[in-house]
């Protein structure tokens, strides 16, 4: 069986412990420490579904701060 590529994503300014801890839950994913800051290690369809939730719960989250 061919070993499958991995990536790296950078995480975003803004996430949270939480919703980091929902990415493990949800995703295979790996955290991977850098001098640059963490990164997210997956497969590049893995990367875009966490991408994809990242970007879901920081807009849900905006919208409950913009209704205060």
């Amino acid at each position: 069986m061919a070993k499958e590529t991995l990536y790296e994503m950078k995480l975003p300014n803004g996430v949270g412990e939480q919703m980091l801890a929902h990415v493990y839950e949800k995703f295979n994913v790996e955290l991977k420490q850098t001098e640059y800051g963490p990164k997210l290690l997956g497969t590049q369809e893995e990367l875009e579904k966490v991408q994809t939730y990242l970007v879901d719960t920081m807009k849900k989250r905006l919208e409950e701060l913009d209704t205060y």
